[in-house]
């Protein structure tokens, strides 16, 4: 079974830069923006991110409301050496939430996408 995690997003080219500066690999046929469509990068062997700008999202969740930026309904996880990808979330324009810091669970920080979509980090 394969895992694909859908976040609404404003530009497709902001996201794309910006999680390609985090290392993650974009996967999918070009569109005519040059970027693939639908806008995807895998995260490991079965969980894929896919990135729909926010009109197209609304096609997908039919009734229910997309959240407003800021609006935190889940925090997605990445697991790696913290301090680099901290260090590159920020360098490519993340708000960075709770810098890198031993928590009573682990070694830990939180940075905001640049739609304001939570992403923590774990060893």
């Amino acid at each position: 079974m394969n895992i694909v995690i859908s976040l609404p997003i404003a530009d497709r080219a902001t996201s794309h830069a910006f999680y390609s500066a985090l290392g993650l690999d974009a996967v999918g046929e070009l569109a005519s923006d040059g970027l693939p469509e639908p806008l995807q990068f895998e995260l490991n062997a079965g969980t894929n991110l896919m990135l729909i700008p926010r009109g197209g999202f609304g096609w997908v969740i039919g009734e229910h409301a997309v959240a407003e930026r800021g609006t935190s309904e889940c925090v997605l996880s990445l697991a790696g050496d913290v301090d680099a990808l901290i260090a590159a979330a920020r360098d490519a324009g993340a708000t960075v939430i709770a810098e890198p810091e031993q928590r009573p669970w682990g070694y830990t920080g939180t940075f905001a996408d640049p739609d304001g979509h939570l992403w923590m980090v774990n060893p």
